[in-house]
């Protein structure tokens, strides 16, 4: 797809960027088993307001501290607050807090693009705490995502975390990718995507089918599969079939692997059919 113009939030989100990489430089450094850095962990994922508030008031540069990761990298206050598996208590309230004290929503966790607190929010499907980070001014297109490098709608589709993924869309965020679109059931954007000059490749059919049945998403299913996709084909990045993602206990889902097998699909657990 041709470049299109930035709209002026993400011009504002990029001068914001420029001005927080001065501000890091700058910023108070710890170890992860220095004492300080330990006492701020503890008190953000136990969701402990007093003794955030308590530790922020003492030493208020603690906000955009950057806390060195053991593999590289580093992570703020606001990624332990946003760290796997999420959900942590009164976690939405410690986010607000530190914002509040200073902390950049939009930090990065390492030099260069690299994945900001929403990309981990995002990944955990923590719908509560991402509205507190956007709210707070993060910024929703940050490159740096695990999934595909880009912003933090990426790690919502490719991780399942359909609750933020559907708050993101709702939110502004940009569905750049014919695979985004067709796991959240955006027709319209996959009959534009299917219509361009030139059209997806056989690779990125298969891909948007699979993502389809990833969001148990059976009229975009019907529609990729009548567009050409195969019905069994794996992406590189994962080990399961479209019958296999696409499988649960709800209702919608229950239809689309009845759906699937009806057309002949396998699971990668088991041999296809001879011919």
């Amino acid at each position: 797809m041709a470049a299109t113009t930035p709209e002026p939030r993400h011009e504002e989100a990029r001068r914001t960027s420029q001005v927080t990489k001065v501000a890091v430089s700058n910023a108070m450094n710890l170890a992860p088993t220095d004492p300080l850095a330990v006492r701020l962990t503890n008190a953000v994922r136990a969701g402990a307001l007093d003794e955030l508030a308590r530790l922020l008031d003492e030493q208020p540069e603690l906000a955009q501290a950057r806390i060195a990761g053991r593999r590289g990298g580093w992570r703020t206050p606001l990624h332990v607050a946003t760290d796997w598996p999420g959900y942590f208590p009164n976690g939405p309230a410690v986010v607000r807090l530190l914002i509040e004290a200073g902390a950049d929503p939009s930090a990065p966790s390492a030099d260069g693009p690299s994945e900001t607190p929403l990309h981990w929010a995002s990944s955990s499907d923590d719908v509560e705490v991402a509205v507190a980070l956007i709210d707070g001014g993060a910024d929703i297109e940050a490159p740096g995502a695990s999934i595909a490098g880009g912003g933090p709608l990426g790690n919502a589709v490719g991780y399942g975390c359909w609750h933020v993924a559907r708050l993101l869309v709702e939110r502004g965020a940009r569905v750049e990718s014919l695979w985004q679109a067709a796991a959240l059931g955006i027709v319209e954007r996959v009959v534009a995507f299917l219509g361009a000059d030139p059209p997806p490749t056989q690779e990125e059919l298969d891909g948007a089918f699979w993502q389809a049945c990833h969001g148990g998403q059976l009229r975009m299913a019907e529609l990729l599969l009548a567009r050409g996709a195969d019905i069994n084909a794996i992406p590189e990045y994962s080990e399961q079939a479209p019958l296999d993602v696409a499988g649960s206990t709800d209702t919608r889902r229950g239809q689309l692997v009845s759906w699937l097998r009806e057309r002949g699909a396998t699971s990668a657990k088991q041999p296809a059919p001879e011919q």
